[in-house]
């Protein structure tokens, strides 16, 4: 092996992490900075947001059926394994060639100023946290280049402490050795690789301190007395539960309730500043504080709301009681004009759904809602205000973190799923799932409990099946029903005997409708087939 081989299989692994470390540097003063100037514009958040945007609508359903409710955490640590990459490979090009490895910084700090300007509502500052933190990225790795033993930078800086000549000869010559005694040790690169990954450290927790210590939404959402509602939900009826050990209940608490949206980060609004507006084919534009919604005639309604994504059996809906103003009242204020047939809800951070007009106007609990299960809003389910549209996908309805409702016409505007290939629309479709037994369980032989629930907002459960391997649709015991825009528990005792055998499930609607077996996937519009489960009695 030649001098210059041998040299540079000895300082590879320096130089990848001298990459790893001037990132981790990049990534936590951006963050320092986005905190003090422009939130939303931090390089991961506006970056991830931006790859959210532009996912195709088949790798979408992928993460979502694959990792369910993970899919952004996934996100995030898959970003920070090419980061790690491409830092990494940086720092190898930079030992050779600074500007081969500086331009990989450069690039993506520049993809991050562009991701952060291009965000919504991302401020007049949203360039600066990428580039500030790439310039101190830069200055990073070109201080642990040159402590690095061995290196191109450390031989050149030993170099120029001889003579003349000898530096001259160091110029043109990189395996030369640099004189005994000078330059940098493997004992100075390790002082400032540590020193290194403690500045980022500590500016990667003073970003973190610094950001609860200016945030006070969460902390005003939690001192919120929610007020009484002029209409209360009815009280459930006896015997909503199906009473199978092991069934989702029929309240889904807060805290468990699904999340899929476009928010890499959770949008933090402040309620004394919010309004919502609502314009377009109107006759008079409307705007309302958070107060103003505090001091109108709110109602309280027990909706169970689903996401489009959810697949046949999926985990993706969720049923709680929501208090808000009804949105018609808003829109009989603001006066449709002829022809509009949708409204654009729009988010604070871009998200937009296209609602039908229909479904804000008819006597359905439409709802403005800031209130969920009796407590103010959650900040991951839209605090301080969310829309709640029986009926209706999420997709096309449950707009989080609202700010802007514009009547429209669907042949003027398209929302933000309505461009990526999902329809204008989504009627929720029947369905139903089998939640105990688990898919692949091992049961006893004898009696054996199966339950689960099913679904038809706005049209309500009239009855549930279970097939067993294939055999008649027996009838299933159904829960009693709060109401049409609620999802409905069910149970069925099976005397199983010993083997494998398929357990399958559907139901039919208020309208007389049963269930389809025709397997359809999630887009556009939402999944439809029976599920079905495989079991093994012992």
């Amino acid at each position: 092996m030649s001098a210059a081989a041998h040299r540079r299989a000895r300082t590879w692994p320096g130089a990848a992490l001298s990459g790893v470390l001037a990132a981790a540097t990049t990534l936590a003063v951006a963050q320092l900075v986005a905190v003090l100037v422009a939130p939303r514009a931090a390089p991961l958040v506006a970056v991830g947001g931006a790859f959210i945007d532009a996912t195709p609508p088949p790798l979408k359903d992928f993460a979502i059926a694959t990792f369910g409710t993970n899919d952004k955490l996934v996100l995030l640590l898959g970003m920070g394994v090419v980061i790690a990459v491409a830092a990494a490979v940086a720092g190898v090009l930079a030992r050779r060639r600074f500007w081969l490895g500086g331009g990989v910084v450069v690039a993506l700090a520049l993809v991050g100023a562009v991701a952060g300007a291009t965000r919504a509502n991302a401020g007049t500052f949203a360039v600066a946290p990428s580039l500030v933190g790439g310039l101190v990225g830069l200055l990073a790795l070109r201080l642990l280049l040159s402590r690095l033993p061995g290196g191109r930078a450390a031989t050149t800086a030993a170099a120029t402490t001889g003579s003349a000549g000898a530096a001259t000869d160091v110029a043109h010559s990189p395996t030369t050795a640099r004189p005994a005694g000078t330059g940098p040790t493997r004992r100075t690169f390790v002082a400032t690789a540590l020193l290194t990954a403690a500045f980022a450290a500590t500016a990667g927790a003073g970003a973190q301190l610094l950001s609860k210590a200016t945030q006070s939404v969460e902390a005003a959402r939690r001192a919120l007395k929610l007020p009484t509602p002029a209409r209360r939900a009815p009280a459930l009826p006896a015997g909503v539960e199906s009473g199978v050990t092991g069934a989702d209940p029929f309240v889904t608490p807060n805290e468990d309730f699904y999340r899929i949206d476009t928010a890499l980060d959770i949008p933090q609004v402040d309620a004394d500043t919010w309004r919502l507006r609502i314009h377009g084919m109107v006759e008079e534009e409307v705007e309302i504080s958070y107060q103003d919604l505090l001091d109108a005639d709110l109602v309280e309604s027990w909706v169970t709301l689903t996401c489009v994504s959810n697949v046949v059996g999926g985990k993706l809906a969720g049923n709680a009681k929501w208090l808000g103003l009804p949105v018609r009242e808003l829109l009989a204020r603001a006066r449709p004009t002829d022809g509009a047939d949708m409204v654009l809800s729009t988010s604070i951070d871009g998200f937009s759904a296209s609602t039908p007009l229909e479904a804000l106007t008819d006597d359905r609990d439409a709802l403005l809602a800031i209130g969920m299960n009796d407590e103010p809003l959650p900040a991951v389910n839209g605090y301080p205000v969310r829309m709640v549209v029986p009926g209706l996908y999420g997709f096309v309805s449950a707009t989080k973190w609202l700010v802007d409702l514009e009547v429209t016409r669907y042949a003027d505007a398209r929302a933000y799923w309505t461009d990526r290939g999902w329809s204008e629309k989504g009627p929720i479709k029947t369905a139903s799932r089998i939640e105990v037994p688990a898919s692949f369980a091992r049961v006893p032989a004898g009696q054996v409990a199966i339950g689960g629930t099913a679904w038809a907002q706005q049209r309500g459960i009239t009855g549930v099946e279970v097939q067993v391997d294939r055999g008649e649709w027996l009838p299933a015991t159904l829960a009693a029903e709060a109401n049409v825009d609620t999802w409905r528990q069910w149970s069925f005792v099976w005397d199983a005997t010993p083997g494998l055998h398929q357990l399958t499930v559907r139901a039919t609607d208020g309208t007389g409708e049963v269930q389809t077996a025709d397997r359809v996937e999630t887009v556009p519009d939402g999944a439809t087939g029976q599920h079905s489960i495989s079991v093994t009695v012992e």
